[in-house]
C-alpha cells in the first residue's frame, strides 16, 4: 500500500487558528511528507462548509506545494465535476501537471452538497451525465489534438485546449465513490476509486468487491480508503488525542452529508443503505465506535500496524491519511506523521507497496 494524506483545511474551534496559520500549517505538512516519503497530498474542493472544510480552490494551494516540493504527488481529491465546466477541468489540470513537473493524481465526482448545487446552477438529478460528460471531454484533452465532443449538456467544434499535461499519456485518473453504483461506474470507466469515510469498513469492503468485479481493464485496479488515523509511540496519548479530534471531524463530516442521506436527492437513492448506519449516528459520533467499524485509526505503531493489515487484505492499494482528523494542532500532526513513516510504512513496503 502507499501511504497518501488527506487533508480538508479544516478550522475546528478548538485550535483558534486563523486560515493563514492554516495554510501555512498545510503547505509545511506538504514539505515534511516530501521528506519523509509519503506518496501523495490529497486536498478536496469543498465551498460554504465553515470549519468542515475552507477549501473551496485546491489548485491554488496544490501548486503552492508544488514549488516547495520535489517528489511529492499532489492530489485533486475531488473535483466536483458538475458545477465546472470540462474545458475549465480540463486546463486546470493540464496546467498544475505542468507546474508540478508530472506528479498530479486527478479525482472526479459528483459531489454531495445541495447548496453547492444550488449556487453554482447544476440539478443533482444530472449528476451522473454531467461527471460523466466532464470526464469524456477532460480524456479527449490528453489527445493533444482540437477537441470535438456532442452529449446532452456539452458542446464542442475542435476546441485548442490548452495547455497539456506532462505525464504520458495522462495524469492518474480517480473517482470518488459512495454508492455501490459509484464504485461500478469508476471500475466500468477505467478509473481509481476513492472511498470512505462515509460508512463503516464492512459496507465499504462490499463496495470494494463490486468494483474488483467490475474491473475490467489491463491495468491492474486503484483502491484508494480516506482513514482518519493518529499514530504516536505512546498508544494512550494517541486514543486520548484522537478522541475529540475524530470526535469532531466525523460529526462535522455528517453534518455535511446527512441532507443528502435523509432527503435522498435524486440520482442518489442508493445512499439509502446508509441508514442501517443512523442507528449508530443516532448514538452520537464516538471515538471507540468510529475505530470499531473501521473508519478511524489510534493507537501505538503496533497497533495501527495491526488495524491497517485488514485494508491491504482487502486490495486497498492507497492510504489516504487524515492525520489528527484536521482537528489537532500542527506539532502532533507532524509527530504523527514522522511515527507513521518511521515505524509503520516499513511493515507495508515490498507487499504490494
Amino acid at each position: 500500500m502507499r501511504f497518501d494524506l488527506f487533508h480538508e483545511l479544516s478550522m475546528p474551534p478548538q485550535l483558534a487558528r486563523t486560515e493563514s496559520q492554516a495554510v501555512v500549517d498545510w503547505l509545511d505538512e506538504m514539505v515534511l511528507a516530501d521528506q519523509l516519503g509519503f506518496g501523495c497530498g490529497w486536498l478536496v474542493e469543498h465551498h460554504f462548509m465553515r470549519g468542515y472544510s475552507h477549501s473551496s480552490k485546491p489548485e491554488i494551494l496544490l501548486a503552492a506545494a508544488a514549488a516547495r516540493t520535489p517528489r511529492l504527488r499532489l492530489g485533486l481529491g475531488v473535483i466536483p465535476a458538475p458545477y465546472h465546466h470540462p474545458v475549465h477541468i480540463a486546463e486546470k489540470v493540464a496546467m498544475l501537471d505542468l507546474v508540478s513537473n508530472g506528479r498530479l493524481e486527478v479525482g472526479v465526482g459528483r459531489g454531495f452538497s445541495p447548496k453547492e448545487y444550488q449556487v453554482f446552477g447544476a440539478d443533482m438529478a444530472h449528476s451522473r451525465a454531467l461527471t460523466q460528460e466532464a470526464l469524456d471531454v477532460l480524456r479527449l484533452s490528453f489527445t493533444r489534438s482540437p477537441v470535438s465532443y456532442r452529449g446532452t449538456h456539452f458542446e464542442m467544434e475542435a476546441l485548442e485546449i490548452l495547455p497539456h499535461v506532462v505525464q504520458q499519456p495522462h495524469p492518474p485518473l480517480w473517482s470518488a465513490a459512495v454508492s455501490p453504483a459509484g464504485f461500478e461506474w469508476s471500475a466500468r470507466n477505467g478509473l481509481g476509486v476513492l472511498a470512505g469515510p462515509f460508512k463503516p469498513w464492512f459496507m465499504t469492503q462490499a463496495d470494494i468487491r463490486r468494483y474488483q468485479t467490475a474491473w475490467t481493464d489491463a491495468a491492474p485496479p486503484r483502491i484508494g480508503m480516506t482513514l482518519g488515523m493518529l499514530c504516536l509511540p505512546d498508544a494512550k496519548r494517541a486514543q486520548t488525542l484522537a478522541k475529540p479530534a475524530f470526535e469532531w471531524f466525523y460529526r462535522a463530516l455528517y453534518q455535511s452529508t446527512l441532507p443528502v442521506l435523509e432527503k435522498l436527492y435524486p440520482s442518489y437513492e442508493v445512499f439509502a443503505e446508509l441508514g442501517k448506519f443512523r442507528q449508530l449516528l443516532s448514538l452520537g459520533v464516538n471515538a471507540k465506535l468510529l475505530q470499531t467499524f473501521g473508519m478511524a485509526v489510534a493507537g501505538s505503531p503496533e497497533q495501527c500496524i495491526e488495524a491497517l493489515s485488514k485494508y491491504r487484505a482487502a486490495g486497498v492499494t492507497h492510504l489516504l491519511l487524515a492525520v489528527g482528523a484536521g482537528a489537532l494542532p500542527t506539532e502532533v500532526v507532524r509527530e504523527s506523521m514522522q511515527c507513521i513513516a518511521q515505524e509503520v510504512m516499513p511493515a507495508f513496503q515490498g507487499q504490494g507497496s
